[in-house]
């Protein structure tokens, strides 16, 4: 079967000269077993008209927000939609997207959008390089939209350089890769646990640490994307979390709360990633007033928290997945490799700190992924999103 058999697609079509190459394309996905919506933004159908399009998808083309007998329901269709592709996408239509501005139903969709995004850029090459066309891929890129490469050769304008739309058959590639990674986790029930606890001291104090819970948000979100069935564990934190059917949300203080959720529900999942920076201790006794200034020293005694690596490690069945994260200061392989077997993981995550600009709060980290077969591979400082698609994927070849 296909990996486009019943996707639902939105296909935006833009006024340029290459528009005619999206008739390939949406053959090609309507071939393949996609439903398929076109939207052409008034432009475009100077160069192609809708009837051609409407022919090939069976459907009729949407072109405006509203007509004389019916409205078009652009947040339906951000809902509606696997996939939202723009091909060919000019200038314009980069540059609204990038600034989140509304005139016509595709940018009102691309902003309503749940779904991924793929855009195919089509344009003269002066155009292509301009520093505005090239800072507005750039934040698109950063906010997730993917951006298919231009091709080099000869252009409308007589020109020869980068800026042709791709070729169908290599946006069409693009696209299978696409929903085949996305599957790639189907079936699966993911526990995933992000994010510090706070351990009281009394009502208004707490024991913590500086972690942001963005990496784990960051794997969930990966999760989902390919298909997974994602129990997010998440201690405080303001992260924006991910709106999704195939999510459920847990929200913990405590270390004992993370350790109690887990185990109500560790016996039904297939993989376990433990990202939550749990406090190691927490105050023996939590004091139920306000502790006031008194006394020069203040003593607490710790005990410690329950750890729930430990407790996941011996008692998951040979088909369940452990992944762990070690954060360390010294002796970090060693420490590390100790962790991994200690704790019967199946795969450990090593962070360290004093890299500038990786870590705790951070939007980027650098990692290294060490296994029980004995694999150690080491990976360059990136995005968390891209460091969450190269755990996942370690995670998928285990």
């Amino acid at each position: 079967m296909s990996a486009l058999s019943q996707k639902k697609i939105v296909l935006g079509i833009c006024g340029s000269i290459a528009a005619y190459k999206s008739l390939l394309i949406l053959r090609q996905l309507v071939k393949s077993g996609a439903e398929v919506e076109v939207i052409m933004t008034e432009a475009a159908a100077d160069f192609v008209g809708p009837l051609s399009y409407s022919t090939l998808s069976g459907k009729p083309v949407l072109t405006h927000i509203h007509s004389e007998s019916d409205w078009n329901n652009h947040v339906h269709l951000g809902l509606w939609a696997d996939l939202l592709i723009v091909a060919p996408a000019t200038a314009q239509t980069i540059a609204k997207f990038a600034n989140g501005m509304v005139d016509n139903l595709l940018t009102a969709v691309f902003l309503s959008a749940r779904c991924p995004v793929m855009i195919a850029p089509a344009m003269d090459v002066d155009m292509w390089y301009h520093a505005a066309t090239q800072r507005n891929i750039k934040f698109l890129e950063s906010i997730g939209v993917r951006i298919i490469p231009v091709e080099e050769g000869l252009l409308a304008s007589g020109l020869s350089g980068a800026g042709r739309l791709a070729e169908p058959e290599n946006i069409l590639n693009l696209v299978h890769s696409f929903f085949q990674v996305q599957q790639s986790m189907n079936g699966r029930k993911v526990l995933i646990t992000a994010g510090p606890t706070q351990e009281p001291i009394d009502p208004v104090r707490f024991i913590s640490n500086y972690s942001s819970g963005k990496m784990g948000v960051r794997i969930a979100e990966i999760c989902l994307e390919r298909g997974a069935e994602v129990h997010l564990i998440l201690g405080p934190s303001n992260e924006n979390i991910p709106v999704h059917k195939h999510l459920n949300l847990m929200r913990v203080k405590t270390a004992e709360e993370m350790f109690d959720a887990v185990k109500s529900m560790y016996m039904d999942m297939t993989d376990f990633i433990l990202a939550a920076a749990v406090a190691d201790y927490r105050p023996l006794d939590s004091s139920a007033q306000k502790i006031k200034k008194t006394d020069e020293l203040l003593q607490l005694t710790l005990t410690k928290t329950p750890d729930i690596a430990m407790f996941v490690g011996a008692h998951k069945s040979p088909n369940q997945k452990l992944v762990g994260f070690a954060l360390e200061t010294n002796d970090f392989l060693a420490n590390a490799r100790a962790k991994l077997h200690k704790k019967n993981m199946d795969m450990i995550v090593l962070n360290s700190t004093g890299e500038q600009g990786v870590g705790f709060g951070y939007d980027t980290n650098r990692i290294e992924i060490l296994d029980q077969k004995g694999g150690h591979v080491i990976f360059d400082k990136k995005s968390k999103k891209e460091v969450a698609a190269d755990i996942v994927n370690a995670l998928l070849l285990l």
